[in-house]
């Protein structure tokens, strides 16, 4: 089954690939990882975002998370990684996000996310996100559901280990009432030290909800520090 699912993943990246781009992007990122104890972490989130078929937008602030005792049955998919919460079976956070725009009132936005991670043959990592972003914005609500399901492998080059991965994501919005954006992921971990890493990738994004649809492709950096 999950021979199955890496290839249905590999294909649907295959053909999602234009000839020709129509929207080409650049979307940085940082997050900012602490461990409280061993049941909670929290984390602070900076980045360039373009979702949803919204204009691009800045998203900042912080979150909560809450997760299980480590889970034995994650320990060899997870020894050499270095967000905690990818050895728990499931994780739990919850934070607020502010979201400026040049031309329009800011957004914000109460963010909930549950995540379950589970390991299978090979030491392959397998996780699905839950995500409901709730918004405000001058005085309107609206919401927006998203489903994430990505497969990652850690390898061992020598002494160093980065982490592949591919990801497909499905959003449902509440102001068009269907299932509008598909967004498809494939890149790359690459830790640097105990405390620091690089996480490059593509993301061919379809939108749906307005008309005529747009097709996003997009390069995003992630630096992701942990303390």
């Amino acid at each position: 089954m999950i021979r199955h699912s890496l290839l249905l993943l590999a294909l649907l990246i295959c053909r999602s690939l234009p000839a020709k781009a129509q929207t080409a992007q650049f979307l940085p990122e940082v997050d900012a990882y602490y461990k409280v104890n061993p049941y909670t972490q929290i984390y602070f989130q900076a980045k360039e975002t373009r979702e949803g078929g919204v204009p691009t937008q800045a998203e900042f602030g912080p979150s909560v998370q809450f997760y299980l005792k480590p889970w034995l049955k994650l320990k060899d998919a997870t020894i050499f990684d270095l967000n905690e919460a990818k050895r728990r079976a499931l994780a739990l956070a919850v934070g607020y996000r502010y979201l400026p725009s040049p031309n329009a009132p800011p957004t914000n936005r109460l963010r909930l996310d549950l995540t379950c991670h589970f390991s299978m043959w090979a030491k392959i990592l397998i996780w699905d996100r839950n995500r409901a972003d709730l918004d405000w914005q001058s005085g309107t609500f609206k919401w927006r559901y998203r489903n994430r399901l990505t497969v990652e492998k850690r390898l061992t080059i020598n002494s160093y280990h980065p982490d592949p991965f591919v990801s497909a994501e499905f959003f449902y919005e509440s102001q068009y009432s269907k299932w509008s954006t598909t967004a498809l992921y494939a890149g790359c971990s690459f830790p640097i030290g105990k405390s620091v890493q690089f996480q490059p990738y593509y993301e061919h994004q379809n939108n749906t909800g307005k008309h005529p649809n747009q097709t996003l492709n997009q390069v995003g950096l992630i630096l992701e520090l942990f303390f």
